[in-house]
């Protein structure tokens, strides 16, 4: 699943070939891109439209339109977001929407395993209703400070590595930049979140905006089916140091590095840096 800095990797792409322009066209070509609501109401609601620029929220990439919406794409498993010059063809697989701009470019939205969302949010009011709850605070803001995630951690009996994975705790987080911030923390991923020390928890929060910029730099990680959306891949996926390296030799103290599944997801970690709770 694309997680914060492949999406933001998107954005950065997209934002100056999409801001200032208008769609010309918006054709959903599966319904369940846009459950619950038809697909021809959001179709509706996009034609005329212009796009004023292009954030993020967590894993969310968002257009922000005129009239005070926003257009929600959410990738999940297998989505992808392919921008098409003007004049390009657009023959590509598990095209499940397409949307055309004024002046000429086309996006598409490839999705395998059609777990992907395509959602229009109109007025402030719609926007503060979606938004509350579903994502927490951004790792690579400035109010992520590491006393901040003291405070997120403080209380919780549940191990930590879920915990980061929560999107209402700190949005963006995924399964390979938990556990490449966790091993970079030297914290294994069963400590109970609420029992690090003050020197974990700064030695973390280090770590998860240090991975998550290295990250970006790198394009994000084409593991499986991640491309950007200029079709290419990205490089971080040679720079993991745990994150799918089970049976290698940890590249810091050189033990065997192990895996185990913790909250149903393949977690990574060294036996010898990350002391076992």
């Amino acid at each position: 699943m694309p997680e914060l800095p492949e999406v933001e990797t998107i954005r950065a792409q997209l934002d100056p070939r999409l801001a200032g322009r208008t769609f010309e066209e918006a054709e959903i070509l599966d319904a369940r891109l846009t459950r619950p609501r038809p697909a021809s109401e959001v179709e509706g609601q996009l034609v005329g439209r212009r796009v004023e620029g292009v954030g993020r929220r967590g894993k969310h990439l968002v257009l922000t339109l005129d009239g005070h919406g926003e257009l929600v794409l959410h990738l999940r498993m297998t989505g992808r977001l392919h921008w098409h010059e003007g004049g390009a063809p657009v023959q590509e697989p598990h095209v499940r929407a397409r949307f055309g701009m004024d002046d000429g470019g086309t996006l598409t939205f490839q999705d395998a395993r059609r777990f992907g969302t395509v959602t229009v949010l109109s007025g402030p009011q719609q926007r503060d209703e979606h938004w509350r709850g579903r994502v927490g605070v951004e790792p690579l803001s400035r109010s992520f400070t590491s006393r901040r995630l003291g405070e997120l951690l403080d209380g919780r009996r549940g191990p930590i590595k879920p915990l980061l994975l929560n999107q209402g705790v700190v949005a963006g987080l995924g399964n390979i930049y938990a556990d490449e911030a966790l091993f970079a923390a030297r914290v294994h991923p069963e400590r109970v979140a609420g029992g690090l020390e003050l020197q974990e928890v700064r030695r973390l929060h280090r770590a998860i905006r240090d991975r998550l910029s290295v990250a970006i730099g790198a394009g994000g990680a084409s593991i499986d089916s991640y491309r950007d959306s200029l079709g290419r891949r990205g490089t971080m996926q040679d720079m993991l140091r745990v994150h799918l390296h089970e049976g290698e030799r940890c590249p810091r103290c050189r033990a065997i590095i192990r895996k185990t599944r913790l909250a149903g997801r393949g977690t990574y970690w060294c036996p010898r840096c990350q002391e076992a709770p």
